[in-house]
């Protein structure tokens, strides 16, 4: 089972916005087969959109909590998922703080907090 809930936050003018990941045993492989094809998009060198970027934190949230891992290490190796390279224009932005509060295989929720996730150039943010 997995029950995800991601809060948004961006561009301090942008009202933050919620977006619920909840899949019950029968429909993880939905969830996954999902994660994967934004992958593979990711590995042809394509850039990613807000919500494949979202999808892909929020499958690296899942496999962490599964495989045992500490929030701290979670958070940390977040910040190695994406680039602003991999990121359509604007992503880095839409994106700058992600709170997921997720509950995996019935075991206790976890909040986990990625905080500028994706290093916006400094280039990008000049223009």
């Amino acid at each position: 089972m997995i029950s995800v809930r991601a809060t948004i936050k961006g561009e301090p003018d942008v009202p933050a916005f919620t977006k619920f990941f909840e899949y019950g045993s029968a429909d993880e492989e939905i969830f996954f087969s999902s994660s994967a094809m934004v992958e593979e998009r990711l590995r042809c060198g394509m850039r990613l959109n807000a919500n494949e970027a979202l999808a892909l934190f929020c499958s690296h949230v899942v496999k962490s909590i599964r495989n045992g891992k500490q929030d701290v290490s979670i958070q940390n190796d977040g910040k190695k998922i994406l680039t602003a390279s991999n990121t359509l224009i604007g992503v880095p932005e839409t994106l700058r703080l992600i709170t997921f509060e997720a509950r995996v295989d019935n075991k206790p929720a976890r909040t986990i907090v990625f905080n500028e996730p994706i290093s916006a150039s400094k280039s990008l943010l000049a223009s």
